[in-house]
């Protein structure tokens, strides 16, 4: 039997202050957090919804560094955008809050000393990378050197973003100081450490015996991390950014921001209300945290291990962790500007905040990966929420209003397909709570949306726009219960799409219904009057899809520009006039070509330099065949010494470019000119 619950706290994971929110972001967290608050919330239940920004760590300072401003300056411009953003878009949090409040300086504080005080710690003295120039510590992302996997130049000290690799600073060749650029030196410095091993018969117990509810993918990967075994996490870490670590000989040391970040929602609801410790220590609360699949190590596994090592908090009773959402077939990455910024949308689309949320619902990564294309977006809009929900509504409203003045007509004697019609509305109560108590938020949303449904189906096989001459009385029975499906439908899309069902209850004229009133035929009473009918929703227009595909477009463009820079060797050695004078460079004709035996790029090319004709071998049989070669004219390096390749003299050298995508270009004349014309 399912524990009842008093009260319940609901947190989403606090967004990081240095870039706005995307749609990844909503998909995978905010929409989802929102619905089941929303949820509780209509049905009477006691509930808070916490959040709020974080604001520490080395991301912030290395943003600061980037722009030449403050951490401050970071923090207060991304914590005003995100909470600006999240009220535009209807999410009704409790608390929007940010972790450099002093409520949370003071908790996050009082927590660690606590900790410190009962020996729930190790003191840890190591050796770490030292900055001699800078005159300090450095976090992994201030560590720059060569991927040992992909030999790329510029990885960080914790990823290598060009192949991906998850790194540790010892792993870099020739690691230096992103701050200097200077070679590092390793010293000595003191930390403290959550010993997580010992938290893992706890662990096991609590989640794989006692949670085997949670998702697959939450289950699943805390599983693997406890078969793995558990190893001590440092909580401090050296930086001038953060909570300083609040006991004696740690000058110049923060909080790390993994330590601090999740007590953000202890001191939310701290500032939130006095009453704060009913909701965190009470076994009557129902805790909730919605994150995404990077974040379950830290609510499922850290954080439930700080909690027990205080030993005053309740823990989590679901993670209903989501996966990521990709766009237009590639992952949303914010360094490469990749993703629909949710205040560029709410510029760029006024009055469809529900269609986002609406989409990002029914598209919901919740247990692989999905999708979000501006294609599927559109058909969305068009085809469910204005063909299916704001038709019908709008046929409703717009036949009373025709017929009656806008009346409300008395409901008559029913008939079979009037009652098998009302036990289908009676019928998505059930469903639609069986599915949002356990978190398939897609599942609900579609039975919301079966509502509209029954009622399209209703009136299009009822055709009252027929019967209004033949069988009037009959038209009133009719429109009286497709206003009660009209009435039904703003109770059941609330939670996914507020403004929509406050737009449904102006148009009707009502105050706000109970939840528990879904599938009653008596919400609206004959006799009263209804408003002026208004659409829900419009249709999104091709060229309004295709400037979005255009700013992707421009986007990838400036991506590869970028990456084609960011890949320029740096200049060689200079050479004197005197060097450049000895290079024979000449304008000449390829006459034939063909492919080198037993070799993949190789090719034989003849060719006339104007002076002779004579062979080069090449290796360029991965960018160019043969036939795509004769005919064209090409700078040759012709006084290269000759060399010997698969028994073949190359005397000479084809000049070459590289494109942003690596492939190899021929450097030819932009005019036809005489074989054998001097380059210089």
């Amino acid at each position: 039997m399912a524990k009842e619950f008093k009260r319940y706290l609901v947190t989403s994971a606090l967004p990081y202050a240095n870039g706005p929110v995307h749609i990844g972001h909503l998909a995978g967290v905010y929409i989802p957090s929102d619905i089941y608050t929303r949820y509780l919330r209509r049905r009477g239940r006691d509930v808070l919804s916490i959040c709020g920004s974080d604001e520490h760590g080395v991301a912030i300072t290395i943003k600061a560094r980037k722009e030449g401003v403050s951490p401050k300056e970071i923090i207060d411009r991304y914590h005003n955008l995100i909470k600006r953003s999240f009220e535009r878009l209807g999410m009704s949090f409790d608390i929007y809050s940010r972790t450099s409040s002093p409520v949370h300086a003071q908790t996050a504080s009082d927590f660690f000393r606590k900790l410190y005080a009962e020996g729930k710690f190790i003191e840890k003295t190591s050796e770490q990378y030292y900055d001699e120039e800078a005159q300090q510590f450095l976090a992994d992302r201030y560590i720059v050197g060569t991927c040992p996997h992909c030999q790329n130049e510029k990885a960080y000290g914790d990823q290598c973003e060009k192949c991906g690799s998850t790194l540790s600073p010892d792993e870099l060749i020739a690691p230096h100081s992103a701050l200097s650029g200077s070679p590092l030196v390793k010293r000595e410095t003191k930390h403290w450490y959550l010993p997580l091993d010992k938290y893992e018969g706890f662990l096991r117990e609590w989640i794989l015996e006692g949670h085997k509810e949670w998702r697959p993918n939450v289950y699943g990967q805390c599983k693997s991390w406890l078969d793995l075994g558990l190893q001590p996490r440092a909580v401090s870490r050296d930086l001038d950014w953060g909570i300083p670590v609040p006991v004696e000989g740690a000058e110049g040391k923060v909080l790390y921001v993994w330590f601090d970040a999740p007590i953000g929602y202890i001191s939310a609801t701290k500032e939130l209300t006095p009453d704060w410790e009913r909701y965190w220590k009470d076994s009557g609360t129902k805790m909730v945290h919605f994150i995404g699949k990077d974040n379950i190590v830290f609510h499922c596994i850290v954080f439930p291990s700080m909690l027990k090592a205080h030993g005053e908090y309740i823990l989590p009773e679901n993670v209903p962790a989501n996966e990521f959402l990709n766009l237009e077939g590639d992952k949303i990455s914010t360094s490469r500007n990749w993703a629909v910024w949710l205040h560029e949308y709410l510029d760029e689309f006024p009055g469809k905040e529900d269609v986002l949320r609406y989409v990002l619902c029914a598209n919901a990564p919740e247990s692989k990966d999905n999708d979000f294309t501006w294609k599927d977006f559109q058909a969305r809009n068009n085809n469910e929420l204005v063909a299916v929900l704001g038709n019908f509504v709008n046929r409703a409203l717009v036949l009373t209003q025709k017929y009656y003045g806008g009346e409300v007509p008395a409901c008559g004697s029913l008939t079979d397909y009037d009652r098998e019609t009302l036990a289908e509305l009676q019928a998505v109560k059930a469903t639609l709570e069986q599915n949002i108590e356990n978190y398939r938020f897609r599942e609900a949303l579609k039975e919301a949306m079966n509502v509209a449904r029954i009622g399209n189906k209703y009136l299009a096989d009822c055709e009252p726009w027929k019967l209004v001459k033949t069988d009037p009385e009959r038209v009133k029975t009719i429109l009286n219960i497709a206003l009660q499906i009209t009435a039904n439908l703003s109770i059941v899309v609330e939670p996914f799409m507020p403004f929509t069902a406050a737009k449904l209850l102006a148009m009707l004229r009502l105050e706000p219904l109970d939840w528990e009133r879904i599938g009653a035929t008596d919400l609206v009473a004959a006799g009263h009057r209804i408003g002026t009918p208004e659409l829900l929703f419009e249709k999104i227009e091709d060229d309004v899809i295709q400037a979005q595909l255009d700013k992707l477009a421009a986007t990838k463009e400036a991506n590869l520009a970028a990456e084609s820079s960011q890949n320029i060797d740096p200049q060689k050695d200079s050479i004197s006039f005197d060097d450049f004078q000895r290079m024979d460079i000449r304008v000449s004709t390829i006459l034939a070509a063909e492919k080198v035996a037993k070799t993949k790029k190789l090719l034989k090319l003849t060719v006339d330099t104007g002076i002779d004709r004579r062979e080069i071998v090449s290796g360029i049989a991965e960018h160019y065949t043969p036939e795509e070669l004769v005919g064209r004219q090409v700078l040759v390096l012709v006084n290269l010494e000759p060399r010997t390749l698969k028994g073949i003299e190359s005397r000479g050298m084809i000049l070459m470019g590289e494109d942003a995508a690596g492939k190899l270009v021929l450097l030819e004349p932009a005019a036809p000119v005489n074989s054998g014309a001097v380059v210089g």
